[in-house]
């Protein structure tokens, strides 16, 4: 394949990305045909990245996955906890890479390659909460963080431009709950509640 064929077989797989990305997030349930449309392309050239529609609902949250665990990552690298367990949350929150997980969970099979990044996202997170911990309200727990993470996600609104200015603004409610002074009442979710969509 020459280097332009190369360049034009990357970006369509970026378009049908993308394009898969908003027509699952307005309705996981839409055929990939739907995809197709949205992209611009044939269904023959969406089959001939992805076989079928859980191959591409998988590449689409492996990527939202790996998006995760950059920017857990790059948080890590700042030196004040708090501001790197604040860091990680606000790039979470702005690259969206949540609600895949709202929306498509529990419609694939995960890989063993998935399920092992999944593991290292877990363990970049928790590092960063453990980080934070001595700043928080008594009684947080990592799964607290998970459903804060869904209710910013639920934030949606028909202007993509607008969905980022509220899910900023609630997650800058969020963040001041989390160091406010005071116990919470009721006990805090338990692992399983807070990821019972990949539970099958």
């Amino acid at each position: 394949m020459t280097a332009g064929r190369a360049r034009e077989a990357a970006r369509n797989s970026e378009t049908i990305l993308a394009a898969a990305r908003e027509v699952f997030l307005a309705d996981a349930r839409a055929p990939i045909s739907a995809v197709a449309e949205r992209a611009g392309v044939g269904i023959s050239a969406l089959y001939r990245r992805y076989p079928g529609k859980e191959d591409l609902l998988r590449t689409l949250c492996h990527d939202g996955l790996r998006r995760f665990v950059a920017e857990a990552s790059q948080a890590a690298q700042l030196t004040d906890d708090w501001a790197a367990f604040e860091t990680f949350l606000r790039a979470v929150v702005e690259a969206d890479v949540h609600s895949l997980t709202v929306h498509l969970a529990g419609t694939f099979t995960p890989t063993a390659e998935m399920n092992a990044d999944a593991m290292r996202a877990g363990e970049l997170g928790n590092a960063l909460f453990d980080r934070a911990r001595p700043h928080m309200r008594p009684g947080i727990v990592p799964a607290d963080v998970t459903i804060l993470l869904d209710m910013c996600a639920a934030i949606r609104v028909p202007d993509a431009t607008r969905t980022t200015e509220l899910r900023r603004r609630y997650l800058t409610f969020l963040l001041d709950g989390l160091r406010a002074d005071g116990p919470l009442p009721g006990p805090p979710p338990a692992d399983a509640e807070a990821n019972w969509r990949w539970r099958t």
